[in-house]
């Protein structure tokens, strides 16, 4: 097998876990074995391709354990529609129904005509038709009532990681979380 295409297949992904075994993300090989020789890793699972140095020869990494635990800094959430869907709990402000990316649009509480501006605290999620409904007029002047003020969060929206169970490295499968049964 070429170096080439080793490193195209699964082998180029490492799973990083916390301290506590739990998955943080996905990272690449690279990464892994960095942290790895900086010593902030153990290798919990290796892949049966080598990594070769001059004078080394490691197994590939394949899921990885930090050592200490880490402090995330405290940064602002940034502003996203997806962040404010997610801080409104994809749910429209003035009726309250529940949807999904498609069928949301945020809207400007005060309008821009009116000098609103576009910030965590003039920004809603809306329905389509809520919208539609409230047109460039604020809620009051609608006859509408927001279910929330809006504000900036304080919290950042859960990090989730999404794979296919049918491209999960065989090394991962101790480490994931199911919700439902796997692949036979």
């Amino acid at each position: 097998m070429s170096t080439m295409s080793m490193f195209e297949r699964a082998e180029e992904r490492t799973l990083l876990l916390s301290r506590a075994y739990e998955p943080i993300k996905v990272i690449s090989w690279q990464r892994a074995f960095a942290l790895l020789t900086q010593g902030k890793v153990e290798v919990l699972e290796e892949y049966s391709a080598d990594v070769r140095t001059t004078h080394y020869v490691f197994k590939m990494p394949a899921v990885v354990r930090l050592l200490r635990a880490f402090k995330r800094f405290q940064k602002p959430v940034k502003f996203s529609r997806v962040n404010i869907y997610a801080r409104d709990e994809y749910r429209c402000q003035y009726c309250g129904e529940r949807g999904n990316i498609s069928g949301l649009t945020y809207d400007h509480v005060v309008p821009r005509h009116q000098g609103g501006q576009t910030r965590w605290d003039n920004i809603v999620t809306a329905c389509q038709d809520c919208n539609i409904r409230k047109g460039a007029r604020t809620p009051a002047q609608a006859g509408m009532k927001l279910r929330a003020k809006p504000v900036q969060p304080s919290w950042i929206p859960a990090v989730t990681i999404t794979v296919s169970t049918k491209s999960i490295p065989d090394a991962w499968r101790d480490y994931l979380y199911w919700t439902g049964e796997l692949d036979a």
